[in-house]
Formats: C-alpha cells, sequence, structure tokens
C-alpha cells in the first residue's frame, strides 16, 4: 500500500517556475513507476511527465511533447520523493496535477494503470 501527497502547488505569472512534490509513505516505493498526471477544467487526465521505478543506478524519464524541456521529473527514493521542476509556464499548463504510482517496470502513459493517486495539487498560471 502506497500513499501519496502532492505539494507545491499554486498561482504563478506565464514565465514562472514552480516544484512539485509528490511524497509517498510505505517501504517499497523504490519498485513503482510514478507519474505525473494534470486535469484541466473539462479536459481528460493527462500524462506530463514519468519516472522510471528505483532500484538500479539508471532511471528513465517520460514528458508528454508539449512540456518537454520545461519540465524535469526526478526521484529520491531515500525520501521517498518524486519531484516535477516546472519551468517557463504558459497559461496552457493550468490545471490540478496528481502524482500516481504503478507497480510496473515500465512507465505507463494511461491512467488506467496507475494503482495510487494523489488527493492533486492547483497549478494556475496566469498570462
Amino acid at each position: 500500500q502506497v500513499q501519496l501527497v502532492e505539494s507545491g502547488g499554486g498561482l504563478v505569472q506565464a514565465g514562472g517556475s514552480l516544484t512539485l512534490s509528490c511524497v509517498a509513505s510505505g517501504r517499497t516505493f523504490s519498485r513503482y513507476a510514478v507519474g505525473w498526471f494534470r486535469q484541466a477544467p473539462g479536459k481528460e487526465r493527462e500524462i506530463v511527465a514519468g519516472i522510471t521505478r528505483g532500484g538500479g543506478t539508471t532511471y528513465y524519464s517520460y514528458y508528454k511533447d508539449s512540456v518537454k524541456g520545461r519540465f524535469t521529473i526526478s526521484r529520491d527514493d531515500a525520501k521517498k520523493t518524486v519531484t516535477l521542476q516546472m519551468n517557463s509556464l504558459k497559461p496552457e499548463d493550468t490545471a490540478v496535477y496528481y502524482c500516481a504510482a504503478a507497480v510496473s517496470a515500465v512507465i505507463p502513459t494511461t491512467q488506467r494503470n496507475y494503482d495510487y493517486w494523489g488527493q492533486g495539487t492547483q497549478v494556475t498560471v496566469s498570462s
């Protein structure tokens, strides 16, 4: 069982930065691939970034095309934390952001493949 708690959301002007954190409970967090999803009003939830599970020497990451070069995902398994650094934010990045964990050797890109979810944190980017 894993519980996830996101933090770091807020209101920022376009071009600004935010750092989202996802802190997990549970002893086996390193076994989980982690994804950051977002859901804007009236839209479906979509993945923006993901990172493979820990335990090895190399992590692989995935990014939605529209955030490549602006967002960076990283994890610290000792602290049971996955971070999403978001730079050069745009108004279209406005959404509720969720972290999710999957028992998977790869990074699932669809929400149905994730086993645990956080409660979400609001990100609002003003123009």
